[in-house]
């Protein structure tokens, strides 16, 4: 059973974020990844449909989406709200299964199996959601949420070795740069950044190949996103992570991806380099999407 918090007299203070300037983004941080022909496929999705019945209506969410994801490329997937990102990533996650199509990954088709034979997958492929506060449960200690992919068996069967759950707690919140003792406390007594570094952390603790971010950005004060982005840049780098980011803003994603595709009703209608697509946009809605980016001029 969670534990509960108990009665604090003087509840620490939340280690504020320093404010950062509201400033247009910057110019995209990432190049375009190689990837040599002998970089193996990590993803591969074939015709994959995904329809969702209210009622007497049917409303298809995914219609025939088509993808293949290199191991360490960083690809992002941009569109309006319901052009069937979300469900794409939960599709190639196995939080879904496809009302039509397939999903590999690593050559192993996911597709339709059950959940105790999903464990390759659950150790190898870790989420970071969009709101913190909905993501975190406020009953547990941070170092108990930061680890409790390490005690799913699921995942314990896929670890080479027994690992130290202190240990990795400690690597985890020194890479996301909070402080050491943070595992004692609770979600509440952090601010909105340090709550998604907190999400970071339990993502990376079983040392996942594969890290998917849905919107991460869009529940923090805009003082605090590029604090998060560069914090997520940083970490793929040095990690060798493939990195999969859903989001509307197309600057986060320029920040982010070198791959981009763009979603309009359940379809692919746009795909290719990031800069390649930011430079030379082939559609009229990829257009619409980079010219309905705010610009502040300072």
């Amino acid at each position: 059973m969670a534990e509960h918090p108990g009665p604090m007299a003087e509840p620490p203070q939340p280690l504020v974020e320093p404010p950062q300037p509201l400033v247009e983004p910057p110019q995209p941080l990432v190049e375009p990844v190689e990837t040599p022909p002998s970089v193996p496929e990590l993803y591969r999705a074939e015709a994959l449909t995904r329809s969702y019945r209210t009622g007497a209506r049917e409303v298809r969410a995914l219609d025939s989406v088509e993808l293949s994801l290199r191991s360490g490329q960083r690809l992002g997937i941009v569109g309006e709200s319901g052009s069937g990102k979300s469900t794409l990533v939960r599709l190639l996650a196995g939080l879904d299964r496809p009302t039509s199509g397939r999903v590999w990954f690593e050559g192993r088709e996911i597709t339709g199996l059950p959940e105790r034979e999903l464990g390759f997958l659950r150790a190898a492929v870790q989420m970071v959601f969009q709101d913190p506060r909905s993501s975190l449960n406020p009953r547990m200690r941070v170092g108990d949420i930061i680890t409790e992919p390490l005690r799913s068996r699921l995942v314990r069967r896929q670890l080479s070795a027994d690992v130290d759950h202190a240990q990795r707690l400690a690597e985890v919140l020194e890479a996301v740069d909070l402080p050491s003792d943070s595992g004692r406390r609770y979600p509440h007594e952090f601010s909105g950044g340090q709550r998604q570094r907190i999400a970071i952390a339990r993502a990376l603790a079983p040392k996942p190949e594969v890290l998917i971010a849905d919107e991460p950005v869009s529940a923090l004060d805009v003082s605090v996103r590029a604090q998060v982005l560069n914090l997520l840049t940083d970490l793929v780098a040095a990690q060798g992570l493939t990195l999969i980011v859903v989001s509307h803003d197309l600057m986060v994603v320029r920040h982010l991806c070198d791959q981009l595709v763009v979603m309009r009703q359940g379809r692919i209608v746009e795909r290719g380099d990031t800069s390649q697509v930011y430079a030379d946009p082939q559609t009229d809605y990829t257009r619409a999407l980079l010219d309905a980016i705010p610009r502040i001029r300072v």
